[in-house]
């Protein structure tokens, strides 16, 4: 590694609706999300992607945010 260079652990979650009714509610599932990020304290938010996945129920929604901790 460079000298002076900058390096940080990325950590990961993810959360994915309730199997069955309301799978495929993606306002709940994005509420749920920012209601976990907040409760970790400050954070920056290196990437967020969804993933959807058909089931015999239908859509069923699920996210993954990659982050690090904030230097204060």
């Amino acid at each position: 590694m460079a000298s002076g260079a900058e390096s940080w652990t990325v950590r990961h979650l993810s959360q994915a609706n309730p199997a069955g009714q309301g799978q495929d509610n993606v306002p709940a599932l994005l509420r749920r999300l920012a209601d976990t990020l907040e409760a970790i304290g400050p954070i920056e938010v290196q990437d967020v992607v969804f993933h959807n996945e058909v089931t015999a129920d239908g859509d069923w929604w699920s996210a993954t945010v990659y982050f690090h901790d904030r230097q204060i």
